[in-house]
């Protein structure tokens, strides 16, 4: 069974070819980073302007590179929220009219349940149920997954995701965008412990907050900056500060995001845990995942780094399990903007 998926949730254009919602065998990204880095961040309009340009390209190249025809597809599975709604737009409506055009029936994926099925993509998969960390640039959230369409939400941002943190503290310290990435990497020179930024546990809960960190790591910049006119802190080179702030600032958005996860092992009585999203890329998160798993006996799951990001494939294999379901959508489907799972 093959199952054409379509992502356009937010600033990549993706098309994949995925077999029994496991086997990927084509996965196409147009990345829209060159447009919108010197802007600091994603600008709406420009990038559903650049989905309508690309969408019928990457579609394509997927098919080709699957070596299959539309009259192979089982069925078309699109993202349809939550997103940006210009983006989604451009998606739900191509994919729409090739449903229509051929036939072909349409399932509707929200892009958080794709996420959840990112791990089953690689060997190996895991079993139900499982605890879904879910760290992007929209989204910070805790799942307990007993099976295909039974999540039960633990938590989630109060107010930031963590990549959308990544992004603003790159921009406040000039690194450019996107600033996961470029943070990671200069971390890895810095020291951790150099700056005590706050880590907000909320105890009583299993949701996150974000948005304090980020003022405390402006409040730090701007009393630097003045110690560096008064000489205080000359012996210490830029770069070096720069590396300490990033490590720091990165320590504490992990620290949380693992102190949390293991919280929610000991709540749900549950030692499986898939980890996905855009931030589920970066190393030190990686690695402390996979170093707590190891101290608390967990098996964790994490996808190779291009299909942590956003991808079609991850849409296609929530996909497969719609059309298997009989969770057909209809042609007047629309997408959303928010939406929860």
């Amino acid at each position: 069974m093959l199952i054409l998926g379509i992502d356009t949730s937010c600033d990549d254009t993706s098309a994949s070819v995925v077999e029994n919602g496991t086997n990927v065998i084509s996965n196409i990204i147009s990345n829209q980073t060159e447009i919108h880095k010197k802007y600091g961040g994603i600008v709406p309009e420009l990038a559903s302007r650049r989905h309508i340009e690309m969408i019928w390209p990457v579609v394509d190249e997927a098919l080709k590179t699957a070596g299959v025809t539309f009259e192979d597809i089982s069925s078309i599975a699109v993202c349809h929220g939550p997103g940006l709604i210009g983006s989604l737009l451009v998606g739900c409506s191509f994919a729409k009219a090739i449903c229509y055009s051929k036939g072909i029936p349409l399932v509707a994926v929200n892009h958080l349940e794709g996420h959840i099925f990112s791990p089953f993509l690689e060997e190996p998969r895991p079993p139900f149920p499982f605890l879904a960390l879910i760290v992007s640039g929209g989204h910070t959230s805790l799942y307990r997954v007993d099976g295909f369409s039974k999540y039960r939400e633990l938590g989630r941002t109060r107010d930031d995701a963590a990549g959308e943190a990544y992004d603003k503290v790159s921009k406040l310290l000039g690194l450019g965008y996107p600033g996961g990435p470029i943070i990671d990497k200069l971390a890895q020179n810095g020291n951790p412990k150099a700056i005590d930024f706050p880590r907000a546990y909320l105890p009583e809960s299993l949701d996150f907050s974000f948005s304090g960190l980020k003022t405390a790591v402006l409040n730090f910049v701007k009393r630097t900056e003045l110690s560096v006119r008064c000489k205080d802190i000359s012996h210490i080179t830029p770069h070096a500060l720069l590396n300490d702030i990033a490590a720091s600032f990165q320590a504490s958005i992990v620290d949380v995001l693992v102190r949390k996860t293991e919280w929610a092992i000991k709540k749900e009585h549950i030692k499986r845990v898939t980890f996905s999203g855009g931030v589920a890329a970066n190393s030190e998160l990686r690695k402390r995942m996979k170093e707590m798993g190891e101290q608390k006996e967990v098996e964790i799951f994490i996808p190779s780094a291009p299909l942590c990001t956003d991808n079609a494939a991850m849409i296609a294999a929530a996909g497969y399990h719609h059309y298997k379901s009989g969770n057909f959508a209809e042609l007047d489907l629309n997408p959303k903007a928010y939406m929860p799972l």
